[in-house]
């Protein structure tokens, strides 16, 4: 009976510790893609201008990253 019961709480412990370990992963992959497309966009706007083609499609970029990193979407 208690062996059962220590089985189950490591059990527990483990399924959480990789829960929260793949919620810190992704948190950590969605940072360096919402990063990569700012960057992207400032370095459209200093390319091709403010309001150039290029820069509104890298910043409908940055927000469908946003939006995804924000729904949980994994990539």
């Amino acid at each position: 009976m208690i062996a059962r019961s220590i089985r189950r709480s490591i059990g527990l412990g483990f399924s959480a510790f990789l829960l929260f370990g793949s919620m810190a992963a992704m948190a950590d992959d969605c940072e360096k893609r919402i990063h990569d497309a700012e960057r992207n966009v400032s370095k459209q706007v200093q390319k091709h201008g403010e309001h150039s083609r290029q820069a509104e499609d890298a910043r409908h970029h940055l927000e469908d990253v946003r939006a995804s990193c924000h729904r949980g979407d994994r990539h």
